[in-house]
């Protein structure tokens, strides 16, 4: 069956806004999310570490950070199984992370061997 990652782009704005009950009921539905049946994977990504590579003039330099100047971080990710992109997206569409950002759906393309 195909695989679909849904990458979460965070808008801090909205996180920032909870209270301590309020952001413990999200997680809590975060959790819940991931025990569906069609769910692979899903982890959130480290807010303190990272690092962003990039190669300019033919030499590769490393900054710290996960973040470039932007509202929205890419915050984690989920990997899912669907028929098809259609289905993905019927299946993602009750996710908790539509509330506080940004939901970025993509099919995992399969190496031929």
């Amino acid at each position: 069956m195909p695989k679909y990652m849904l990458l979460l782009r965070d808008d801090r704005k909205a996180w920032e806004k909870l209270g301590p009950e309020q952001m413990q009921a999200a997680v809590g539905k975060y959790l819940a999310w991931r025990n569906k049946p069609f769910v692979v994977d899903g982890q959130r990504l480290d807010e303190q570490t990272g690092r962003l590579m990039q190669k300019k003039n033919g030499s590769v330099s490393i900054t710290d950070g996960p973040f470039v100047e932007s509202n929205e971080v890419l915050g984690g990710y989920y990997t899912i199984e669907a028929a098809s992109f259609e289905d993905a997206v019927k299946l993602s569409n009750d996710h908790p992370h539509i509330d506080f950002g940004t939901i970025e759906i993509r099919e995992v393309m399969v190496r031929p061997t």
